[in-house]
């Protein structure tokens, strides 16, 4: 067998590898809502705190707007203002249960076939405040329906985030100081 063809067949193993461990990946110590509501839980969400990683480097005022397509799958519209380049940007995704739709625990792909997880780990009665779990230990949000959250909430989340074995000093707070995002409420 050709070295080429040695590679690419590594290459597509590797990635049917990741492709089937994201799509059912929720961290050990972590267990998703049970009784969601996703209707309740559609529409705009801002970014109060996040770990760092390529996709949202150097973005604040970011937001997350959910809205269901005909299929019933969640459609993603991720928009945040790139500081440095100074230009705001945007992601388009879509987000499917990965099992029963009463149970917070979906799959999100903004990258054609390769999902990972997005897990609601603790939301407050109202849906105005909710805690994020990736695929494991290195993706976590903090959202709310405003662009600030009350230090009781805060400090319940970062409490079980901690317990779940999240570092939250890794956490970055997102500011939230422009009111000219051109995606927000975009359809």
């Amino acid at each position: 067998m050709k070295a080429k063809n040695k590679i690419l067949i590594a290459a597509c193993a590797i990635g049917l590898g990741a492709l089937l461990n994201s799509c059912a990946s929720i961290p050990k110590n972590a267990k998703a809502v049970k009784n969601f509501d996703i209707d309740r839980y559609l529409g705009t969400w801002y970014e109060i705190a996040r770990f760092d990683f390529r996709f949202e480097k150097d973005l604040d005022n970011v937001s997350a707007q959910y809205s269901l397509n005909e299929d019933g799958n969640v459609i993603v519209l991720n928009s945040g203002y790139n500081y440095k380049k100074t230009e705001w940007k945007k992601a388009d995704g879509l987000a499917k249960f990965r099992g029963n739709k009463d149970v917070a625990e979906l799959k999100v792909s903004f990258f054609g076939p390769f999902y990972a997880g997005y897990n609601v780990v603790a939301l407050d009665e109202n849906y105005q405040h909710a805690l994020i779990a990736g695929k494991n230990l290195d993706y976590l949000w903090i959202l709310s329906r405003t662009k600030s959250i009350p230090e009781e909430i805060k400090s319940n989340y970062l409490r079980t985030a901690e317990e779940i074995g999240y570092d939250t000093s890794k956490l970055i707070w997102v500011k939230h100081d422009r009111n000219d995002n051109p995606f927000l409420n975009e359809k």
